[in-house]
């Protein structure tokens, strides 16, 4: 039986590129090596391409943050260059030792764990589609729009899938007019919460307490994106559901994460950097009426967003009113260890390998029926 070469492509460019090395390393780790040929691509932080000479080993987010920031995302001497933006070429290819290049890796599907901007936005998935490859997860539109909290939320009420109240401040609109827009943002009341419309893993988020921390915290967001989004605080459960599926997504049982951290809310730090910043538990402890709403609008975002492959979506269970609210999606769910995604499988009777299984044969799939397409007259 010919083994499935699989492109695994992780690091990247957005701040979540330590994360990324941890989820790479465990889908690396859990490709049955019978089955497939794990072929290890590295995006550096400049956006070099390379072919690194051992793949990520890895696998707690908090050991690569903490411990090997330094080592693992400065340019490795072994690695193989194949690619680089800027200079005098789009792109450049680089030959290995061994005579393998980047033309001649003979890919049979992609396996992307980029997380944030330039990899999970619909980029890396844009150039996939270019160079006709089968890649795991969304597709261009349902990747951007999943990135983006401002669309996602504005198409989620369009489908009539509850969202909290929010407003958008462009850049734009604080350098021209700041004091109409932190005056619009303020109409949601204290606390809440700003962040980057496109980012992940709570990068530039800031939950504000006062009127005087607003200006400072929307120009905080608005260093990661030319989008920030002001959202009203809710006093919630945190409840997450993995789907899994292409035109027929399936959702898993729910997940709550209780948040212990000092910052109060789901920060970067308690997601990646304090081990005690969290507690999860799968499945979460909620009514089975509850739960079957969470799976019911986990579908329903899947699919009004575009999405396909796979998804984690996020929400808010309000504690007073039983109110449920979709808070946001990540189009590639954090792969490492602690990985709520993969979690939440595992308690649904999908263990880790046959994780990774299905999505690889999601991905062909998809492919395959694209193929079946015309693309002129």
């Amino acid at each position: 039986m010919k083994k499935l070469r699989v492109g695994v492509i992780y690091g990247g460019r957005s701040g979540e590129h330590e994360v990324s090395l941890a989820s790479a390393a465990a889908v690396i780790q859990n490709l049955d090596p019978e089955r497939y040929l794990p072929v290890a691509i590295l995006i550096e932080k400049d956006g070099r391409w390379a072919l690194p000479s051992r793949p990520p080993a890895i696998t707690v987010a908090a050991d690569v943050i903490n411990a090997g920031r330094k080592e693992l995302t400065e340019p490795s001497r072994e690695a193989h260059l194949i690619a680089h933006p800027g200079g005098d070429t789009l792109l450049t290819v680089d030959r290995r030792p061994d005579g393998a290049s980047v033309a001649g890796l003979g890919l049979d599907v992609v396996f992307p764990v980029l997380h944030g901007p330039y990899g999970e936005d619909g980029t890396v998935q844009g150039v996939l589609e270019l160079a006709g490859l089968p890649y795991v997860g969304a597709g261009v539109l349902g990747s951007a729009i999943g990135m983006d909290k401002d669309v996602a939320k504005r198409l989620c009420l369009q489908a009539g899938i509850p969202v909290v109240p929010f407003r958008l401040v462009t850049a734009a609109e604080l350098r021209r007019e700041p004091k109409a827009a932190v005056a619009r943002a303020a109409e949601l009341g204290f606390p809440l919460f700003v962040k980057p419309a496109n980012a992940g893993s709570s990068v530039g988020v800031t939950k504000v307490k006062e009127p005087s921390a607003l200006e400072p915290a929307l120009a905080h967001a608005l260093a990661y994106d030319a989008k920030a989004l002001c959202e009203a605080a809710v006093d919630a459960r945190e409840i997450e559901c993995a789907v899994l599926g292409n035109d027929e997504p399936e959702a898993s049982v729910p997940g709550e994460i209780i948040v212990t951290h000092k910052d109060g809310f789901y920060s970067y730090e308690a997601k990646y950097v304090d081990p005690d910043g969290a507690d999860f538990r799968i499945p979460a402890d909620v009514p089975p009426e509850v739960a079957a709403r969470v799976r019911a609008l986990s579908v329903a975002t899947f699919k009004a967003l575009e999405l396909a492959g796979m998804a984690r979506v996020d929400f808010f269970l309000d504690r007073k009113s039983g109110a449920l609210y979709v808070n946001e999606v990540n189009t590639i769910p954090g792969f490492t260890t602690i990985g709520m995604y993969s979690k939440m499988w595992a308690a649904s009777g999908l263990a880790f390998p046959q994780l990774v299984d299905r999505l690889i044969a999601l991905a062909l799939e998809r492919h395959a029926e694209k193929q079946q397409r015309r693309t002129s007259m």
